[in-house]
């Protein structure tokens, strides 16, 4: 598209419509994204077409945003944390069904953009607003209770670790507490550093999480002393396909459907590349490829990790009631000499530590994107980038804060700590599903297919996804016990942990947020040429941009 000046003193501009990029962008298809110095690469060219002018370095790159995504994963450290959910709930049954049937729900959960950002695009005239504020919010709680979370069972494993090795000692809450703050500190510091240095301590932990992995898969059926405790080497493939354990008082297909918290929690972080868009080169490419290859190689090694343990588990109640603290060092005792369990035990540890690193910095990228739109109360300090590391600090350290103070569940028991995992599954599920939802019944021709694209597959796929959701959610908020036995330490404490600050949020959108909230904003200066020819200097507004209001033809500058 060509855009002539209706002026004497302005150049003629060449440049391209963002009706040609391959985004669904918050600009009007006229507009026209314009650098007068000359876009420094094509994906600045691109994040002009969103409306945003460039914030950071492009130091990660394909490999660099899947190791941060892989972190965030987490397989094993992920694998061990919720461990007391996957098996505890329906045994070994619900570990290797469960790991097949929630995989393919979650697969069909994929997105194809910014979750917040596709919501207020996509969304019918007049709701898109709204759309991003409960999006944004539920991805949010989704991404600060991560690092939490994390960090809580690494340290829960590191003092079972210390159980192992002197018996007479036994973790207290304070001293987990105090730890996994430690962690959180650690954690901070090092996600306020410069992007480049972010990208190398990832892609060392990256390698090492595959590596530990692989390393754990291969070790423990090799080295599993069973035999020497009476029993056969493996579990019979009946007992461990068949055999589901009396984890709740619910029926065993509704206990199986709870497991799902395990597989939930565990994937939940596949798609931490987008978080990092904005510092990744090639990113509408590398950022959905890193996305497919952190699903693909967590799904398939997550599975035959599932197996291992299910072959060589010795004693459920056993793992799950241990005087460690942690039913993944108990169980790495049941089956292994105390050597080899140690070492498995320390892959684990220093693989959490690089997991709980990639949750925070994928965390503080998603503070600040909310926060640069006023998403949040002194939003202007959590959006500053620091002038010399190029990186989020302020966001950094106040996704640090929150997340120490949900660490005061540790002092109300597991249970009432494991809604950190809960909400993180359901937080999840809400962020993706508003925008995927929009998309199979509302968008019609609006959205733009970018490079990497379902076809004709997508909507199928998007309603699949749509009905494990509409499952799910429900049964996350379920306790394991009932009548009698559930007590307050009992009790499943998501619902309340999630839905009072969202009925907080919906109550500050009704009363205030919804007279001058707009969804992102556009943060590019620009001329703005008006359908009758005038010109007109400014910032083009995010409200305009929404309605429509702007005339076509708008060249943006920054």
């Amino acid at each position: 598209m060509v855009a002539s000046s209706p002026s004497s003193d302005l150049p003629d501009y060449r440049a391209k419509s963002v009706g040609d990029e391959p985004v669904t962008s918050v600009l009007p298809d006229g507009d026209i994204a314009f650098d007068p110095h000359g876009f420094s690469s094509s994906d600045d060219e691109l994040l002009a077409s969103l409306g945003y002018k460039p914030e950071f370095k492009r130091d990660f790159n394909l490999y660099t945003t899947f190791s941060v995504s892989f972190a965030v994963l987490g397989l094993l450290p992920s694998f061990a944390s919720t461990l007391y959910y996957g098996m505890g709930y329906a045994g070994t049954a619900g570990m290797t069904w469960g790991w097949i049937v929630a995989m393919f729900g979650l697969h069909s959960m994929p997105t194809s953009g910014g979750l917040y950002y596709a919501a207020a695009v996509l969304a019918p005239e007049g709701w898109g607003a709204l759309a991003a504020w409960i999006t944004g919010w539920s991805n949010w709680m989704s991404q600060i209770t991560a690092a939490p979370s994390v960090n809580y069972g690494t340290a829960a494993m590191l003092l079972g670790a210390v159980s192992i090795v002197n018996p007479d000692y036994t973790p207290q809450n304070y001293q987990v507490f105090l730890l996994t703050t430690f962690i959180m500190i650690l954690h901070a510091i090092i996600s306020s550093m410069p992007t480049r240095w972010i990208a190398q301590i990832n892609s060392w932990g990256s390698t090492f999480n595959f590596v530990a992995l692989i390393v754990v898969v291969i070790l423990i059926p090799a080295a599993t002393d069973r035999e020497s405790r009476g029993l056969s080497r493996f579990t019979s493939s009946a007992e461990v396909w068949g055999s589901i354990y009396p984890g709740t008082d619910f029926p065993a297909g509704f206990a199986v459907l709870m497991s799902f918290v395990a597989v939930i929690w565990t994937m939940s972080g596949y798609d931490s590349p987008f978080h990092l868009a904005e510092e990744c080169s090639n990113a509408s490419i590398a950022s959905p490829r890193a996305i497919v290859l952190t699903s693909i190689t967590g799904g398939t090694f997550g599975f035959f990790l599932q197996l291992v343990v299910a072959y060589t588990v010795v004693d459920i109640a056993g793992a799950l009631d241990s005087d460690l603290g942690d039913p993944y060092a108990a169980y790495l005792i049941q089956c292994l000499p105390q050597r080899i369990a140690i070492a498995i035990l320390s892959l684990t540890i220093v693989a959490g530590f690089f997991m709980g690193q990639g949750c925070m910095i994928a965390a503080s990228r998603v503070t600040f994107a909310y926060a640069r739109d006023g998403c949040f109360p002194l939003s202007k300090y959590w959006a500053r980038v620091h002038p010399r590391a190029k990186t989020p600090v302020n966001a950094v350290w106040i996704n640090a804060l929150i997340g120490n103070l949900l660490l005061l569940l540790i002092f109300a028991g597991d249970v009432a700590v494991g809604a950190l995992f809960s909400i993180g599954a359901i937080t999840s599920f809400v962020s993706f599903t508003i925008p995927i939802f929009i998309k199979v019944f509302f968008v019609g021709n609006r959205f733009r297919r970018g490079p990497w694209h379902l076809g004709r597959w997508s909507v199928p796929i998007g309603v699949v996804g749509l009905g494990f959701v509409a499952l799910m959610v429900p049964v996350l908020c379920f306790p394991a016990l009932t009548g009698s036995r559930l007590t307050l330490d009992e009790m499943n404490w998501t619902v309340l942990c999630y839905g009072a600050p969202m009925l907080f949020v919906m109550m500050w959108w009704y009363w205030s947020a919804r007279h001058w909230f707009t969804g992102p904003k556009i943060n590019v200066e620009h001329l703005m040429l008006g359908r009758g020819g005038n010109v007109v200097e400014g910032r083009h507004l995010a409200r305009d941009a929404v309605k429509g209001q702007a005339g076509d033809g708008n060249i943006l500058f920054y």
